[in-house]
């Protein structure tokens, strides 16, 4: 599945600290697209994480998706059947829990700017994110994958580490 067959409203499913906001700009800046990070719309800027209330979240993601072209990143799947119904392509990144367990730690320690951060938030090791990392995203991934079978657009399914940097290199992207 190439860029060009995915469309001009793209969106990125997948476990927490899977990649998405990466991949998400750069897919942007490859095609001219907005990126559309999730989190930033359901969580209050600087605050540690605080979301926002349920209704003015649900306006901000249905601001978002109006546009004719973008690349959104996030789950919230709530809001995904009308984020669907926009979107022209879909991209679930399936990487093993071990990694997104890598990855939130190492952002958090040894974290800079990065992709998708919340404005004004310091990322830290919380307790209830290695929870969901480690027990919650096990039931997710099994329920995103049988999402993204019954999604008619379309797709692809990049499954590793590997997929990930392959799809990368096949469409000339930068992280």
């Amino acid at each position: 599945m190439t860029l060009d067959q995915l469309g001009p409203r793209l969106c990125i499913l997948g476990p927490s600290n899977s990649g998405k906001s990466t991949l998400a700009v750069a897919i942007a800046a490859a095609r001219g697209l907005p990126p559309i990070h999730l989190d930033q719309l359901h969580h209050l800027p600087h605050t540690d994480w605080l979301p926002r209330p349920a209704d003015d979240f649900a306006a901000l993601h249905d601001a978002a998706i109006l546009g004719d072209r973008w690349v959104i990143e996030g789950n919230y799947t709530r809001l995904l059947p009308q984020r669907l119904a926009r979107a022209t392509g879909v991209l679930l990144l399936d990487v093993p829990t071990s990694v997104s367990l890598y990855r939130y730690v190492r952002r958090c320690w040894f974290g800079r700017e990065r992709h998708g951060a919340l404005a004004g938030a310091r990322d830290s090791v919380k307790w209830a994110m290695l929870h969901y990392i480690l027990i919650a995203t096990r039931a997710h991934r099994a329920r995103y994958r049988r999402m993204f079978e019954e999604i008619a657009l379309p797709k692809a399914l990049l499954a590793s580490p590997r997929a990930i940097a392959d799809f990368y290199r096949e469409h000339d992207l930068r992280r």
